[in-house]
């Protein structure tokens, strides 16, 4: 510790508000408070409000080595995971809860981590406000609002990074350090303890190598490439001639495809020509026949204009009609109702006059029962008092129940008499079990880990099974005698003696599922039989055996539950396993001869017997019974003698008390019979007593609800009254509406007489129109046969039309002519072929097309893909000759980067691990072990593969082994992590490093060892801030001035900080040492 005439800083956590169990908590600090000693970066103060087990704390920790020491659950990680999560970090870092509202105090809506860090310019102050309920963040820098983004900027300015675990270690990260791979350990030392551009080379180096194989193999490939093309043009040389040989026939095939179109449009004009011409004839005719039919068609059309007005008014007629219709229908419902409403109001009246009716009736009732009632009082106001009887009942009662009382408290006290010798007994019986309980769960433990753990599993989970579930058999087996102990361990397997029982089969593959499926453990399990065998019988009497020097079956030996014994006589016939001792040994030979034994224990050896089914001769082997190590406990002689002699006493007291209480039961039974007489008697008198006045009460209740019956009258007179005026209401509106009914009937009728009278009117106009439509039909015949004709005409001439406009169309494209154009183009006459040489016949046409195709076809297996192969071909061969050249300049020039880059970077790297190399191996050689940090590197070229590779050993018979997960033990793993932690220390660039619980796994010796390297390198003046969280420490262990301790502290009775007294606190401590 720090000495008493040093310079003190305190710090404390404050808890406004009692935690959840209702315990508080507070840290102090020791240690230098000059801001001086702080490096850029370091944590000068960390405020907690409504974080996780904290109300409200703030905590200064040192300039160099601070230590936070605590129980297990008072807060110390707590501080770790706000230093975290008010730097940016990600709450994955800290391996707990995945959401940042987790870690407000339960309760809470909200909660807030303040940090301050050193700045030459002025100190940074961060502030992060968490809500729980939409999971978010509010931060702030310096007092001003600012975005996550910013901060973590600001942050790693300052060379902070708490996502490295060569920094920032967390509790739940400690064991993830060894499992880093040797690449990831380089990285993060390099972000850690390297210079700023060390790890940028770095990765610089990697970009470099990574686009230098890239070109490597574009140059291989495009070399490749472009021998291939080569040799492909030179094979398709000779293909190319054939095919412009070839396309000079197509040409002409092309030239004769443009000229026939233009012979098919010119036949097929010529016809269109003549269609147009017979069309105009057949119209002249047909315009000839329709003057003569206009006239009557000019009166038809006259009547269609008279009738259409008279029907638009004849469905208007039906829709008034329809209207008219819906309003009657509408009154005669309201009608309906109002029959109803005068049925209602008489069904009303007809109720009141019933009511009155029942009324009458019950009032002559209830005056009847007065009557009755009062008779019936006269009859008992004759009988005498009864008060003395009921007194002196009373009297004897009250005796019985004092008596009862005296008793029961005598019983009482027998009670807690038999109960206190009871307690004793089986405290004294169960003292020395539970000893050898603990001995046999740690023996099982120290044999099988698995098998412990599973029994933790089942004492907490026996619910859950519906038969019963025996732990291993070596813990519910309880040997007589600890001599016998090795015949029943000889006998059973130690697979089965760790075995769980099972009444059923259900449980155990229960059972089985969870903690062998679920939780990987490897256990066994057996379920006793469904008959029980606990009780089977041996083959023969043991009495039939003493003569050998038998003494018992081995199932006599011990005790077990009844389906564990069930199991061990099924299985392994414990019934019939006979031990004998030195007697059965020296008569050995005549022994094995006798009949029904296959197993049996002498005192030393075990025998066992078996008969040949060929020969019938028995054979025999025997070995050494093995001392016991699971069943055998020690208890000594004398002490079990006077244990058993105090049992007996206190049995026997306990036998006195039930003969008391057993007489005081009789004579309690005595008295509560005499106690049920007296209580029947007393209830008779108290019935009689109490008869005159429960008449009373009656008489007085029935003349109360007499005259309640005889005021509460209906009047039924008034009744009528209301009624008659009611149904006369009802009948006037009834009136009211059958007028309003008769009206809307009246208009109906008005128009149904005149929709009749238009409907008259249209029927002579309709015969009128008929006859002359027929008289115009029968003129019409010579009409229609022109119609047609003409209709004919018109659709041949349409197609003809289409025709040529397809075939003009189909010319222009095959010519490639505009739109516009309608004649032969005159570039046509210029080539080889003379477009007006063509023959003009489509037959002359065909026959030389077949001729020129046929000499094209001779050309087989060409196309026009293979020129084009040929020479897209020959332009990718200039390419790829052009960009080889390039490429191979690029990977001179990327080579050349490579080889400086690697300069700038590989030489300081090795500097630097030399350099933590020397101090990791000084800090072995200090507690007699080795180790070793080296640059690997499985290929020089291959930059992403670099790595830190870690070689320790702690034993000098063994080599140096690389650390890993699996290879070295938990507490091995921890020290040297420590201590590669602790080489960083001195050439660490970054302003603190946090390190949570590392020294849990290490043992006493090698915690005091690193423990003094810590302090010596965290407490140097040129290293920077170290947090070192541990629950516990060693005592004695060496302290320095400049180390910071931090006490933290949880309970129900915590002083509050304002009244934290240090000055106090030592003189108590001072006079407490001195006594």
């Amino acid at each position: 510790m720090a000495s008493a005439g040093k310079k003190k800083r305190i710090s404390n956590v404050t808890n406004t508000q009692p935690s959840n169990n209702g315990a508080g908590s507070s840290s102090g600090t020791v240690g230098d408070g000059q801001v001086s000693g702080f490096v850029e970066g370091s944590i000068i103060r960390i405020t907690m409000q409504n974080f996780l087990t904290y109300d409200h704390s703030i905590v200064y920790p040192g300039p160099n080595l601070n230590m936070i020491v605590g129980a297990n659950g008072t807060g110390k990680s707590s501080i770790v995971c706000a230093i975290c999560l008010g730097l940016a970090g990600k709450t994955a870092i800290l391996g707990r809860g995945d959401k940042v509202g987790l870690y407000v105090k339960r309760g809470c809506n909200k909660g807030s981590v303040e940090i301050e860090l050193h700045k030459a310019q002025g100190n940074l102050v961060i502030n992060r406000e968490i809500h729980v309920e939409n999971n978010q963040s509010t931060w702030m820098l310096n007092g001003k609002h600012t975005s996550q983004k910013t901060v973590e900027e600001e942050v790693k300015a300052l060379q902070i990074q708490v996502s490295n675990l060569c920094q920032f270690l967390p509790q739940e990260k400690v064991g993830e350090f060894a499992k880093m791979t040797k690449v990831e350990l380089l990285e993060a030392t390099e972000k850690s303890v390297g210079p700023p551009e060390m790890y940028e080379f770095h990765c610089e180096l990697k970009t470099f190598r990574t686009k230098e194989r890239e070109l490597e193999n574009v140059c291989k490939e495009k070399a490749s490439a472009l021998e291939k093309f080569k040799q492909r043009n030179e094979r398709n040389k000779h293909d190319v001639e054939r095919y412009y040989e070839k396309k000079r026939h197509l040409d002409n095939i092309k030239m004769l495809e443009k000229k026939k179109p233009w012979v098919e449009y010119e036949t097929a004009r010529k016809e269109l020509e003549g269609v147009k011409k017979s069309r105009e004839d057949a119209k002249k005719q047909l315009k000839t026949v329709r003057e003569s039919q206009a006239p009557m068609l000019k009166k038809i059309q006259h009547i269609d204009s008279q009738l259409r007005p008279i029907e638009n008014q004849m469905k208007d007629k039906t829709v008034s009609i329809r209207e008219a219709s819906q309003k009657c229908k509408q009154k005669q419902d309201q009608l309906d109702r109002k029959h109803r409403e005068i049925e209602d109001i008489k069904q009303a009246f007809s109720l009141k006059q019933t009511e009155a009716a029942d009324r009458q009736k019950r009032i002559s009732n209830t005056r009847r029962m007065i009557d009755d009632l009062r008779a019936e009082l006269a009859n008992v106001g004759d009988q005498s008092d009864v008060t003395p009887q009921i007194n002196a009942v009373n009297a004897e009662l009250r005796r019985i129940q004092e008596e009862k009382a005296k008793m029961e408290g005598e019983k009482a006290d027998m009670r807690r008499e038999k109960d206190n010798l009871n307690g004793e007994c089986r405290r004294k019986t169960h003292t020395g079990l539970d000893d050898m309980m603990k001995i046999k769960e740690e023996k099982l433990r120290g044999r099988s880990k698995d098998t412990y753990a599973a029994v933790q599993w089942l004492r907490q989970n026996k619910h859950i099974f519906s038969g019963n579930v025996y732990e291993p058999m070596m813990l519910v087996i309880s040997v007589r005698n600890p001599n016998h102990a090795k015949y029943v361990e000889n006998h059973i397997p130690f697979n089965d003696l760790r075995a769980f029982v099972f009444q059923k089969r259900e449980d155990m593959e229960k059972f089985m599922m969870e903690v062998r499926d679920s939780q990987n453990l490897r256990v066994n399990s057996v379920f006793a039989p469904e008959e029980s065998c606990a009780t089977r019988a041996p083959s023969r009497p043991i009495e039939s055996l003493k003569r050998f020097g038998f003494f018992a079956y081995l199932r006599e030996l011990f005790d077990a539950p009844e389906e564990v014994m069930s199991y061990l006589c099924n299985q392994y016939k414990v019934h019939d396993v006979p031990v004998g001792t030195d007697q059965t040994k020296a008569m050995i030979k005549t022994v094995i001869e006798e009949p029904y034994l296959k197993v049996l224990y002498t005192a030393e050896e075990k025998y066992s017997l078996k008969k040949s089914f060929y020969s019938g001769k028995t054979s025999t082997s025997n070995s050494a019974v093995r001392p016991s190590q699971y069943l055998t406990m020690a208890v000594d002689a004398e002490e079990k003698r006077q244990l058993e002699e105090q049992i007996r006493t206190a049995e026997k007291s306990m036998q006195a008390i039930d003969v008391q209480m057993s007489a005081m039961q009789e004579r309690a039974a005595k008295l509560d019979h005499c106690d049920n007489e007296l209580r029947a008697q007393k209830k008779g008198l108290s019935e009689m007593k109490g008869k005159k006045r429960q008449l009373e009460q009656k008489i007085s209740t029935k003349q109360d609800s007499l005259r309640q019956m005889e005021q509460g009258g209906i009047d039924l007179q008034k009744a009528e009254e209301e009624t008659k005026a009611q149904i006369s209401a009802v009948n006037s509106q009834k009136v009211a509406i059958v007028a309003e009914f008769m009206a809307h009937m009246k208009l109906r009728v008005k128009l149904s007489m005149e929709k009749v009278y238009m409907a008259l009117e249209t029927v002579g106009m309709t015969a009128e129109k008929t006859k002359l439509e027929t008289d115009c039909r029968e003129g019409s015949a010579e009409l229609r046969v022109l119609e047609q004709a003409c209709a004919m005409l018109e659709q041949r001439k349409a197609r003809l039309l289409e025709m040529c406009k397809g075939l003009m169309r189909r010319a222009r494209e095959i010519c490639n002519m505009d739109p516009g154009e309608s004649a032969v183009p005159p570039d046509l006459h210029t080539v080889s072929i003379a477009f007006s040489q063509l023959p003009d016949t489509m037959d002359e046409i065909d026959a030389m097309l077949n001729e020129e195709r046929s000499r094209a076809d001779c050309f087989t297996g060409l196309s026009e893909n293979v020129v084009d192969e040929y020479n897209r071909r020959e332009q990718e061969i200039k390419n790829l000759e052009k960009e080889l050249d390039e490429k191979s300049n690029a990977l001179k020039t990327y080579r050349q980067n490579i080889s400086e880059a690697k300069e700038r970077w590989l030489n300081p790297l090795k500097q630097l691990v030399e350099q933590i190399n020397d101090k990791f191996s000084d800090f072995f050689r200090s507690m007699q072990c080795a180790g070793e940090v080296d640059l690997h590197s499985e290929n020089e070229e291959e930059y992403d593969k670099y790595g830190i590779r870690i070689r320790v050993k702690f034993r000098s018979s063994t080599q140096l082994h690389e650390l890993t997960a699996h290879h070295q033990s938990g507490g091995e793993r921890s020290v040297s992590t420590m201590l590669y932690l602790m080489a960083l220390q001195e050439l660490n660039r970054c302003p603190f490093r946090v390190v949570d619980e590392i020294n849990q796994g290490m043992d006493p010796v090698n915690e005091r060892r690193v423990f003094d390297i810590v302090v010596r390198t965290a407490c140097k003046e040129t290293t920077s801030q170290y947090f070192f969280i541990t629950p516990k420490l060693l005592q004695n262990l060496q302290y320095a001035d400049e180390m910071t301790v931090l006490c933290v502290h949880n309970g129900p009775h915590m002083l509050p900080p304002n009244k934290w007294d240090e000055k106090a606190f030592t003189r108590r401590c001072v006079r407490r040492k001195g006594k």
